[in-house]
């Protein structure tokens, strides 16, 4: 049993719950809504290996593809049934089945988790999500809990603040007295624009921010293929779904017990963020912050994130 962390550091600033843009609507599953079984495997690559009664699901980040699970799959397949996909968007996707409607919010990325699960008839799971798809997969267990046995996170924020925007603009960090992370609109603008008028150079730039190392090392070239795969538009308007999502308002709403796993230093997620999570979340949660960098530490250090996640995934949060 993992031993729960109910005291976490207090934040020198007072922390409240704020209103979101995003909306959490029903999330039953309609035909519009669920593509048929055929389509929903064809559209998300979804790949499923390994033996074991149980069943984990493993779900990337922006920027990445189901191939960052790589040195974690082989650990888990004797065990477990694990469950790889692509997001909608990703490289590998076909990217005439992106709509950027219903991928203009993460409820969209939700419903097709949902969709997965249903169509692999999956009836409970523990659930791994890294960046923006820990998110998600908290989203999906609001509305159906008893798919989820547990919520494991790596690298995870309720509002997303790049720190590789805060280097560009520095002087405009936004640190308001409800949440630390976050920026000024004109920030993300110019952020964007960035990536509209040369994505291949915005890459080039991101890529080492985002792992934490320079642009030789093997995981640097790794999330530079997987991010430059992305077709241009697709990366904007998810780029721009993601910074701009604001879920703080249903951390409550979420009772399935988390796990909570980050870098010491992290561009994108301040140790904060997870301590922040921990406070607010409306179920059990532990927090385990790993002595090593980078917003990918799954491909930059994996000899640490490795045994880590497999301890979190194999064990209890101990009440």
């Amino acid at each position: 049993m993992i031993s729960s962390t109910n005291n976490p550091t207090q934040l020198s600033t007072p922390i409240h719950l704020a209103s979101s843009p995003v909306q959490l609507e029903s999330h039953k599953q309609t035909e519009r809504e669920i593509p048929s079984m055929g389509i929903v495997e064809e559209a998300h690559n979804v790949r499923v290996v390994g033996e074991g009664d149980r069943t984990i699901v493993l779900a990337h980040g922006f920027g990445t593809d189901q191939s960052v699970w790589r040195h974690l799959v082989p650990h888990l397949v004797e065990d477990y049934r694990v469950v790889l996909f692509d997001n909608m968007g990703a490289g590998p996707t076909n990217p005439d089945y992106f709509d950027f409607d219903r991928y203009a919010t993460l409820e969209g990325y939700v419903l097709d988790l949902l969709a997965i699960l249903e169509e692999l008839r999956v009836q409970s799971c523990i659930y791994v999500g890294h960046s923006v798809s820990a998110m998600i997969g908290a989203i999906a267990s609001i509305s159906r809990p008893d798919l989820f046995s547990k919520l494991v996170f790596l690298s995870a924020s309720p509002r997303y603040s790049s720190s590789a925007a805060t280097l560009l603009f520095p002087s405009r960090y936004l640190n308001d007295m409800d949440y630390y992370g976050g920026f000024e609109q004109e920030d993300l603008d110019q952020l964007f624009e960035a990536m509209r008028n040369n994505y291949k150079a915005w890459c080039s730039g991101f890529a080492p921010l985002a792992v934490g190392g320079d642009m030789d090392s093997v995981a640097v070239q790794e999330f530079s293929r997987t991010l430059f795969n992305i077709r241009p538009d697709i990366a904007l308007s998810v780029g721009q779904t993601i910074f701009k999502s604001d879920v703080r308002h249903l951390l409550s709403l979420i009772t399935v017990p988390c796990h909570i796993i980050q870098s010491t230093k992290d561009l994108a997620v301040p140790v904060v963020v997870s301590e922040y999570l921990h406070k607010h979340l409306g179920g059990d949660s532990i927090v385990e912050v790993m002595a090593c960098e980078g917003h990918l530490p799954q491909l930059s250090s994996p000899d640490i994130v490795t045994p880590v996640l497999l301890n979190h995934i194999r064990y209890d949060i101990a009440v």
